[in-house]
């Protein structure tokens, strides 16, 4: 499985890279208030890419805080559920109690 994953890796390693060699062309993107930029068309997918990444990236940190406090709340009440049994295991392994006797 290992030997696999590296060929596929490797395949789509010479794939990108082809595309990058066949895509070396200049292009200028045109923002806001006259600003513009050039550079070839592979770098610019490049960084688009990565900022998209790190944007997706930022959306997720709410819900993965979230996620870990729920996680401790249930680590903290499984707990006390474990401890509960323990204590109820116990006290049925224990010798029941004599009853009193009454002398009259």
């Amino acid at each position: 499985m290992k030997y696999i994953s590296r060929l596929l890796a490797a395949i789509l390693f010479i794939i990108f890279f082809g595309f990058a060699l066949k895509n070396d062309q200049i292009v200028t993107l045109q923002y806001f208030f006259g600003y513009q930029q050039s550079a070839p068309l592979v770098i610019m997918l490049l960084v688009f890419f990565v900022a998209g990444a790190v944007l997706g990236a930022l959306a997720m940190v709410p819900m993965v805080f979230r996620h870990r406090r729920d996680l401790s709340r249930h680590k903290k009440t499984l707990a006390e559920i474990e401890k509960e049994r323990l204590l109820a295991e116990q006290a049925s392994m224990q010798a029941p109690q004599p009853d009193s006797v009454r002398n009259d």
